[in-house]
């Protein structure tokens, strides 16, 4: 099993090339052979701990239809099986990291299509996995593309970038998280003007408004996202996992209930050798060695 699990995970990534990521052909390949067609994917960092995903849909300016985001879906998968990676970081294009859904694929769908096909509900594995996972946004993240941004952790955007959701424009609203996770991020008065107008924000306002964490100068923003990766990967992975999920129960719970599940996996910590290895390594002065358990 473990060998086989190796396979795919080489099958999927390789160590990144000297060339940049945006230079990168797109050849990577699944297991069994069949080729990635919609994203670039590779690892990057000094220790090769932290896994790209490139959304590479160029023409289309990376609009999400269903095959790149099964794509994602599974470059995600592997990442999370993989012991060496320690964060995963989603990226696009300089002009567009996701302009949207793909409109073609969805045009024609009716409600009982939508409904009785769960339609969108695979988009979401982004939000699920346990390790972090980092947007790097260049160009435009509109509609979908801006949903998929907010599934992560931690956005980045480069000074260019734009975050809008559009649906209005379109006669329909967003599907995939927009008006829940931009209202929490945001606050109601600006989600429901840029829900409502279909009015799109630049990276500056939208770090003012905290949708953002950091605006990077274009050419730098995914050497700054894999930074903060590379940062994160040298923590426990297990306590960034318990970590993670009690940031995530403040915007599940009410403060009661997201206290109480913070300090139940402050507890779990103490049940950890990492724990003592990071108490015993700060009393001692030296670096702490992490070993994942």
């Amino acid at each position: 099993m473990a060998a086989s699990v190796a396979r795919v995970l080489r099958s999927l990534v390789r160590p990144s090339a000297a060339a940049s990521l945006v230079s990168l052909s797109p050849r990577r390949f699944l297991a069994g052979g069949a080729q990635f067609q919609y994203i670039v994917v590779e690892k990057k960092g000094a220790k090769q701990n932290v896994g790209v995903i490139q959304l590479n849909r160029p023409k289309a300016l990376n609009a999400l239809c269903d095959g790149l985001v099964n794509e994602v879906n599974q470059a995600i998968d592997a990442f999370e099986l993989d012991p060496h990676v320690g964060a995963i970081v989603i990226t696009g294009s300089e002009k567009a990291f996701a302009a949207g859904a793909d409109i073609k694929e969805m045009q024609k769908k009716t409600f009982q299509d939508c409904y009785q096909g769960n339609f969108l509900a695979h988009w979401n594995k982004v939000s699920l996995v346990r390790k972090p996972v980092i947007a790097a946004v260049n160009g435009y993240a509109l509609g979908g593309g801006c949903e998929l941004a907010m599934m992560c952790d931690i956005i980045y955007a480069g000074e260019k970038a734009q975050f809008g959701q559009p649906e209005i424009l379109l006669g329909t609203i967003p599907g995939a998280g927009g008006t829940q996770r931009l209202t929490r991020a945001v606050g109601k008065s600006l989600a429901m003007e840029m829900v409502l107008t279909g009015e799109r924000i630049s990276a500056q306002e939208a770090k003012q408004a905290g949708l953002v964490s950091k605006v990077c100068p274009v050419d730098k923003l995914l050497d700054e996202a894999v930074s903060c990766g590379e940062k994160i990967a040298g923590n426990s992975k297990l306590m960034v996992a318990l970590a993670k999920e009690a940031v995530n129960a403040a915007f599940e719970t009410t403060l009661t209930e997201g206290s109480k599940t913070e300090r139940r996996l402050f507890y779990s910590s103490f049940a950890t050798d990492d724990q003592k290895e990071g108490m015993t390594a700060f009393v001692e002065k030296r670096k702490a060695n992490f070993t994942d358990h």
